[in-house]
């Protein structure tokens, strides 16, 4: 004899408010607190007056570098020895004295982007140690935003902020929820927009670049999602002479900003 059929369960998502595509108040992950460590990070976060601050640790070593390059301090700090700082990150953490615990900085609208803009997008790159790469570069370029996804990004704490070494503090980091909505935007305000790819159709020296420009970068091993694909209005590749085709994303990004800003 059959069994009865059992009522279906219902939808696990009824009735919940759809979530906004556009940016967030704060970076990716939505993190309560950004950790910093590490000489540059902390100097450039202190000077920064953007930032509020909750707690600094510092040793004796750290404090007088810290008095030396900022002078006056916006919070009293904690004097600790090195293996207090120690017991707080990884093994492998080179903190250099310095631990500081501040507010995460709120992440810009893209409506609010110049006209003249370069702006990176970044297609899902999850590596703390990349995606720092990245943002010190694009500090050191004048670019006006990096475009991150909320899911499938790290966090702007800890290991990148510490790979970005103070980039953070001068380059914004943008969170959306879905990059395609972003780019697509981005399209109709008259950003060109070009996609980097091993097997792209074309040379990127062979595009005439103008502004407002954005470059898009794909994650290692996965390249760029079908969609990010589709709304590049290029999609190009970086020909190497050498034996080795493919770069990592970070030192790709480095060589694709260098050629824009000799482009302008």
């Amino acid at each position: 004899m059959s069994s009865p059929s059992r009522p279906r369960p219902a939808a696990r998502h009824a009735g919940r408010p759809k979530r906004p595509s556009g940016p967030l108040p704060h970076r990716p992950g939505d993190i309560d607190e950004a950790v910093l460590y590490g000489a540059h990070p902390v100097i450039e976060a202190l000077r920064n007056p953007a930032r509020r601050f909750r707690k600094l640790l510092a040793t004796e070593n750290g404090l007088r570098r810290l008095t030396e390059e900022v002078g006056e301090l916006p919070l009293a700090p904690e004097m600790v020895r090195p293996s207090e700082i120690d017991r707080l990150l990884t093994p492998d953490a080179v903190h250099q004295g310095l631990y500081l615990v501040c507010d995460p900085l709120p992440s810009p609208d893209l409506d609010a982007l110049p006209q003249d803009a370069v702006v990176l997008a970044l297609d899902q790159v999850t590596d703390p140690h990349n995606v720092g790469a990245i943002l010190r570069s694009a500090a050191a370029f004048a670019v006006a935003a990096v475009i991150v996804t909320v899911r499938h990004s790290p966090a702007a704490t800890g290991v990148l902020a510490k790979s970005a070494s103070g980039a953070l503090e001068h380059v914004p980091l943008v969170a959306v929820r879905n990059l395609g909505d972003a780019l697509d935007m981005l399209g109709r305000r008259g950003f060109m927009r070009i996609g980097f790819d091993s097997e792209g159709s074309e040379p990127f020296e062979g595009v005439t670049l103008r502004r407002p420009l954005v470059l898009v970068m794909g994650a290692e091993g996965k390249g760029l999602r079908q969609r990010t694909r589709e709304l590049c209005d290029h999609l190009v590749r970086l020909d190497m002479p050498g034996a080795i085709k493919s770069l990592n994303v970070s030192n790709a990004t480095a060589i694709a900003l260098y050629a824009a800003s000799r482009a302008d």
